[in-house]
């Protein structure tokens, strides 16, 4: 039996009702997390553990806690805020608290729902929501690349709907993989990745060399309207499902095997060459299917980069794994409840995500260190 089937027999053994004893349950664990959050956030701005040594002489300490009660479904808890020595703690957990949301309780119940343990309970929470400090505010001054994409995850705003949430993923001067900014929207629209390409340029970013992207409508002209030193690189695993959807079944086949062969190309001439075939041969029996690459001015930019990189900058793969990643960990949660709850969520994967890589280099990147170094002179 898990520890939460345990202490609920012990409770009615000694004779309290399973209601009551579901409740006392429920209270002291949503009082227990909440009370952890409160102290994770602090730790977070102070940058030390309680008793830590790092803290001696730094100017900023703690200085003890003031109580608040709050009234739940579970019964009353007693919520202790601790305070700094300097006054700049402003906690966030239980402002965002409300009875009438009830995101705490709500997910203290659907993790016991799912057979979760009260230690893993706590540990979850805390990480959740102690972490609103831990993102990185400023970037570095310039990326060789930036993903942009967006995947579709469940949010109520009184009913449940589909909604897109927006990411960015940059490569650094080091040649490893970063999320840069994350942000939910009703639907994809290119604006909202100008907010965000507004947001981390305030946030430090100022030189970019290429941006990669799927085939949204405008959202080529919205990266270089804000960085217009820099390219954009349409995403040719993209390109080629645009070219299935519109090509019969028993052509599949051949048009995205005369298709594939532009992009394998050795040079950007011959894959010039290559696309000028495939147009010629398929313009009048699939209109639609050229018209995907006919004109568009992002095909082949990949070329201009060094050849070491160009299997990591012609498609948005890298990105693609980040959001299969970010699907896999919300697999078990139907829905998110509110926007604030996904921002969360997002910020513990995003930060997990960029601390196990940031001593990772892409592939090829270190090799061609001197040449993306060339590319920013040039430019910048």
């Amino acid at each position: 039996m898990t520890d939460i089937t345990t202490e609920l027999s012990e409770a009615v053994a000694q004779g309290q009702s399973l209601s009551d004893a579901w409740n006392e349950l429920m209270r002291i664990e949503l009082e227990r997390c909440v009370n952890g959050l409160l102290q994770g956030e602090l730790t977070a701005l102070l940058d030390y553990d309680k008793w830590s040594v790092d803290g001696y002489n730094t100017g900023a300490s703690r200085n003890g806690r003031y109580t608040r009660g709050i009234v739940t479904r579970f019964g009353k808890v007693t919520i202790e805020i601790p305070r700094d020595r300097n006054g700049e703690f402003q906690q966030h957990t239980v402002p965002r608290y409300r009875r009438n949301d009830g995101t705490l309780e709500d997910m203290v119940v659907q993790m016991y729902s799912k057979g979760i343990t009260t230690s893993e309970i706590a540990s979850l929470i805390e990480k959740m929501y102690g972490s609103y400090y831990t993102l990185a505010t400023t970037l570095s001054r310039r990326y060789s690349v930036i993903y942009g994409d967006a995947t579709y995850i469940s949010v109520r705003r009184d009913t449940v709907s589909k909604e897109a949430l927006h990411v960015l993923m940059g490569i650094n001067d080091d040649g490893s993989k970063e999320i840069l900014d994350y942000r939910p929207f009703p639907s994809e629209s290119s604006e909202n990745y100008r907010e965000m390409l507004r947001d981390i340029h305030s946030r430090g970013v100022e030189e970019v060399l290429l941006f990669i992207s799927d085939g949204l409508k405008e959202l080529r002209n919205v990266f270089l309207e804000e960085y217009p030193q820099a390219q954009h690189q349409a995403c040719w695993v993209h390109l080629m499902r645009s070219i299935g959807r519109n090509v019969r079944n028993r052509d599949w086949k051949d048009v995205l095997g005369d298709a594939k062969l532009i992009h394998q190309s050795k040079t950007k001439k011959d894959a010039q060459q290559q696309l000028d075939r495939f147009i010629a041969q398929y313009e009048r029996k699939y209109p639609k299917a050229v018209n995907v690459l006919s004109g568009n001015p992002s095909l082949l930019t990949f070329y201009d980069y060094p050849e070491e990189i160009r299997r990591s900058i012609y498609t948005s793969n890298p990105i693609e794994s980040f959001n299969k990643r970010f699907k896999s960990s919300i697999r078990k949660k139907e829905q998110f409840p509110n926007e604030d709850s996904l921002d969360r969520f997002t910020c513990v994967i995003a930060s997990d995500y960029n601390k196990q890589l940031q001593s990772r280099q892409m592939k090829g990147f270190k090799k061609c260190a001197y040449e993306r170094r060339q590319l920013f002179e040039e430019r910048y």
